[in-house]
């Protein structure tokens, strides 16, 4: 039996799960989304209803939940507004695109949303409401904390370890034994390849703190940064 799912934000990602079930419902049956925005009341949104504000979520608590904000401290702003109106810790479902690779020796936490391409290899743990763009890849011993982003092409090497709400720039690489700071922010095809602090972002190739003032000879580009919308 299918389970019944909201999609909270209409946003590109909401739409991109949407196009994923349509091929492949994974076990779920959308009933519609939820959103904010007051343009949004009334429509359609990848060919399901905008079922009404965050509010009514309470009027759906039979159905898991899925959170699909782009960035990950909206997304821990959601689910704190979710569980003042009743939403559960297990409340929320967890998709994982058919095409993605993940073993058993693997954990993703709920919430999370694992896009197609997307490879962990071994021993990967992964938290709750974590989003992995396509072409991801997670190797041996990664740790990804609760509300990270990982946007598509980002490649971990071994025993990284990327904090809460953390956000990663598409095609960007980590070393391995590595860390990513909690809500810290790596650019674009950057590379990291020593500790990112909390709370900073870096850019570039070795990856740097961004500056705002270009500093004469630098190699990185202070603009090379993914939207975090």
């Amino acid at each position: 039996m299918s389970v019944p799912l909201v999609l909270v934000a209409a946003s590109g990602l909401a739409r991109e799960v949407l196009a994923a079930l349509a091929h492949d419902g994974c076990g779920f049956e959308v009933r519609g989304l939820l959103d904010d925005a007051p343009n949004l009341q009334g429509t359609t949104v990848g060919g399901f209803p905008v079922l009404g504000t965050l509010d009514v979520a309470a009027a759906h608590l039979d159905a898991r939940f899925l959170v699909c904000a782009g960035k990950g401290s909206s997304r821990a702003s959601i689910v704190e507004r979710l569980t003042r109106l009743g939403v559960a810790q297990d409340g929320y479902a967890t998709f994982v695109h058919p095409r993605a690779s993940v073993p058993g020796t693997c954990r993703i936490g709920c919430g999370s949303v694992i896009l197609a391409g997307t490879v962990l290899t071994t021993d990967v743990n992964v938290g709750r409401h974590v989003v992995a763009m396509p072409n991801v890849t997670l190797t041996h011993d990664d740790s990804v904390a609760d509300f990270a982003t990982l946007c598509a092409g980002v490649s971990l090497g071994g025993s990284v370890r990327v904090g809460r709400a953390a956000y990663l720039g598409m095609n960007s690489s980590v070393r391995e034994h590595t860390t990513v700071g909690f809500d810290a922010v790596l650019g674009m095809g950057a590379a990291l390849v020593a500790d990112l602090p909390d709370g900073q972002t870096w850019v570039g190739v070795p990856a740097r703190p961004r500056q705002s003032t270009p500093v004469t000879g630098t190699t990185y580009d202070t603009t090379s940064m993914g939207s975090l919308s």
